[in-house]
């Protein structure tokens, strides 16, 4: 049974990343729209998201006002925390 491509992704090193749009409405320049896009992403160049934004920038009107970006890995190196010693004689 093959991985899911997102798993192959996590371990290639790609994190989930969410960016928040705010883009003005084309007939209303002066009101804020928003819109949340969420992808498997490489921190810190962020090519899928730029490839999106490139998308955004070409073919949809509304045009951009701010882009607030969140990533995290979400498959890291493993953690161990010791809670209790035992001494062995």
């Amino acid at each position: 049974m093959p991985m899911p491509s997102s798993l192959l992704r996590q371990l290639s090193g790609y994190g989930l990343t969410t960016a928040h749009i705010l883009y003005r409405l084309p007939d209303h320049p002066a009101l804020l729209q928003t819109f949340v896009w969420q992808e498997y992403d490489l921190a810190p160049e962020f090519p899928e998201l730029t490839g999106f934004l490139d998308f955004w920038r070409r073919e949809i009107d509304g045009p951009l006002h701010s882009v607030r970006v969140a990533h995290q890995r979400l498959i890291g190196p493993a953690e161990c925390r010791i809670a209790t010693e035992f001494a062995l004689h």
